[in-house]
């Protein structure tokens, strides 16, 4: 997908440069990606597509249905 029609379905996007500013990157495990969101410590995963690379859908721990 392109970065409009990523924006257009999830919001906010992330390229590498903005996730390390943002988030504690912890693992990857394709298409997932697990973070720590450093302004709030919150930990959760964000998705990724690998051409062009962009993270998005941040989902909090506290949100999923495990």
């Amino acid at each position: 997908m392109t970065k409009k029609e990523l924006e257009e379905k999830f919001g906010k996007l992330w390229d590498t440069k903005a996730l390390q500013e943002d988030f504690i990157v912890k693992s990857f495990l394709a298409p997932f990606v697990f973070v720590i969101k450093k302004s709030d410590g919150r930990s959760g995963t964000l998705t990724f597509q690998h051409n062009p690379r962009f993270y998005f859908e941040f989902t909090p721990d506290d949100e999923k249905n495990l």
